[in-house]
Order: structure tokens, then sequence, then C-alpha cells
């Protein structure tokens, strides 16, 4: 397939997805909306708004040339980690549900762990081709889980699993793809897998999530830990093949809690059924394959940072898609993800869209080699 294409594998579901994220966030937020605000489109407004200042960082990065982002890496991960400090500073951070994930800027809040994804992918794609020859030796090899073990303690401090999980994952993919040793890709998974377990065991919190997730109908847990979860399973259930019809959910009225960020794939199964689930599905799949193109041409042409950027963008979208659908269907335990360019969100689709924009910097980019 030529270069030229890739750009319609990425452009074409990634407008789909906006548009369909759009409208479920209108559709999923209607009540809650007016119960808090007096206004049931005050969600869907602050959407376009974030979408609007999406579009505009889009068309920086597409106008930033790739190189430029691989000699300034460090600075996105500097910048990070001095936002995830900043979380703990008394009167910056913002507390919600008990978690602190938050810097408020006046309307807009800034979610540090996601900003943190973006330049993850930067930073280790660089010092991935930095350290290419030495990849496997011990000490390249744990300086960057140094930096990792860092950011976690961090992440895990407000606390967040969920995005730690990402995180851990998203680094080890990438390393893995630059050429680390299997003995290396295996030591570390199992490595990540143990703290998994440690951090979900020493958390009473996390433990009450764990057995909603084994039978979220349990009576002792349908109204506590296992509320989220079995309405979710009611939602979908409710959705049957074809769904209810767009806005004419049930449980979005009060009875789904984050039906509009953590929750909205079961809403959109609700009213669009499991065709339009499944259409979703379809949607992040062509996504996929159109950014793992752009990754392969880039290494095909000797652009290793390109490469691994490229690739690092596809999994972590890919794993925080699986992770959130997973969720939402059962098969993991609940935790707080949003679903890329589907839930509402600020800082999440700003920095999605960015992603987007410096894959296809990049496509242009390999059509002129």
């Amino acid at each position: 397939m030529e270069t030229k294409y890739n750009n319609l594998f990425i452009l074409i579901p990634f407008i789909s997805l906006m548009s369909l994220g759009l409208l479920m966030v209108t559709s999923a937020s209607i009540y809650i909306a007016d119960d808090i605000f007096g206004n049931p489109f005050h969600f869907a407004s602050r959407q376009m708004f974030f979408i609007s200042i999406g579009l505009i960082v889009m068309l920086l990065f597409l106008s930033i040339p790739s190189n430029f982002l691989y000699k300034l890496d460090w600075v996105f991960m500097l910048i990070s980690i001095l936002l995830l400090l900043a979380l703990f500073i008394p009167d910056v951070g913002t507390s919600v549900n008990g978690s602190i994930r938050w810097i408020r800027l006046g309307p807009i809040n800034i979610q540090p762990s996601e900003i943190c994804k973006f330049s993850l992918i930067l930073y280790i794609s660089g010092y991935s081709v930095r350290r290419i020859s030495e990849i496997n030796s011990l000490r390249s090899f744990l300086k960057p889980l140094f930096l990792l073990f860092i950011i976690s303690v961090l992440i895990m401090g407000q606390p967040d699993l969920g995005s730690t999980a990402i995180i851990c994952l998203l680094v080890v993919a990438i390393l893995f793809y630059a050429g680390i040793s299997f003995f290396q890709f295996s030591l570390l998974s199992i490595l990540i897998g143990l703290l998994g377990v440690v951090a979900i065991s020493s958390s009473p919190m996390r433990i009450a999530r764990m057995m909603a997730y084994m039978d979220p109908f349990d009576k002792e847990v349908v109204l506590g830990s296992g509320y989220q979860l079995s309405n979710s399973l009611i939602s979908i259930g409710q959705g049957g093949w074809l769904g209810l019809g767009i806005g004419n959910s049930f449980q979005k009225n009060f009875f789904l809690p984050e039906a509009h960020t953590d929750f909205i794939f079961a809403i959109l199964v609700e009213e669009l059924g499991i065709i339009g689930g499944l259409f979703l599905i379809l949607l992040f799949a062509l996504l996929f394959f159109g950014i793992l193109k752009v990754a392969l041409d880039s290494l095909n042409k000797g652009r290793l940072f390109q490469g691994y950027t490229s690739f690092g963008i596809m999994i972590l979208i890919a794993i925080q898609a699986l992770f959130n659908i997973a969720v939402n269907i059962g098969l993991l335990p609940t935790k707080g993800l949003t679903l890329p360019f589907i839930s509402y969100g600020g800082t999440s689709i700003i920095v999605m869209m960015s992603l987007i924009a410096i894959v296809l910097r990049i496509n242009n980019e390999n059509k002129l080699i």
C-alpha cells in the first residue's frame, strides 16, 4: 500500500470516532448536566470547546518537524514530572471522588497523567534510538525503568492504578519493539504483574472492586463496589443487537455513574446496540492499521524515532480502548479510564488529537523520502 493512502486510514476513522464521541457525550450527559447545571448541553458544549482547542494543537504539531520532538523529548518529560509533583502541592491539586488527579486552571482541569503518557511515548522512543546499540545492556535497560518507577510512584500516589498499568505496558511495549531481549521483556512483564497484585491486595478499595468484578450482582456488593459494573451490564443487556435508539438509554438517567466518561461504551451499546459497539471497534481497528502502517514505513526508511513513536501512539490508544471496553463489559475490574476520542474529558481528547497530528506529520514526512 502506498504511503499516500495512510492518511485516509487514519483520518477517516479518527473523524468518525470524534463525531460519534461528541454525539454520545451529548446523549449520555443530558440528564446529569440538566440536574447539576440546569443546562442539558453543558458537557456537550464543553466537549466542543475542548475539541476546538485540540484542533489548534493539532495544527501546531502538524507544523513541527518530528526531529524537533526527538531533540526536545526530555523537555516534555520534565514538564510532565513537574505537573505530577504539582498535584501534591496544597491548593494546586484538585480532589475528585477521593483522587487527586487534576490541576484546575480557571474553567479547565488539566490531568497530568494524560500528558505524561504523551511525553513517555516521545522520551522512551528517543531514548531507544540514542541507546540502540546497547539497548540490551543492563545499564541502558535499567535507566528507563528507573524513570518509570518514579512516574509510577507519583501516579499511584493520586491514586490511579489504571493509568499506572497503561504507562507500564506502554513503556514495555516500546522497549520490546526497539529491541530488548525476550528474556528482559518477560522479566519486566512478570515484575509489573507482581507489583499489580501487591497494589491491589494492599488497598481495601481495590479488593472490593475485585470482589465486585467476580460477581457484580452479589447482594452484598451490588449497591456498593459493584454498583457501576452491574448497571453497566444492565445497560449493555438492554441494548440488544440494534439498541434502543439515540437518546433512549434508561441507565444514563442517574442509574449508571460516569455515563459520559468511564462508562460511555455501555450507553453507546444500549442506544446503538451490539452492532453499534462492533462498528466502534471496527473504527479503532482501522485507525490502528493506519498508524501501524506509518510506523512500519518509518522503520523501512530508517527513521527509528518516528517508527517507535508511531508504534507507541498505536499501543497507547489500543491499550486504553481495550481496558475501557473490557471494564464496561465486565472482563476487567472497574478503574477510571476514558475511552479515547469518545469519552468526555478535556486533557484526554486534546492529548489524543495531538498524538494523531504527530502520526500524520510523520507520514507526510515519509512521503518526501
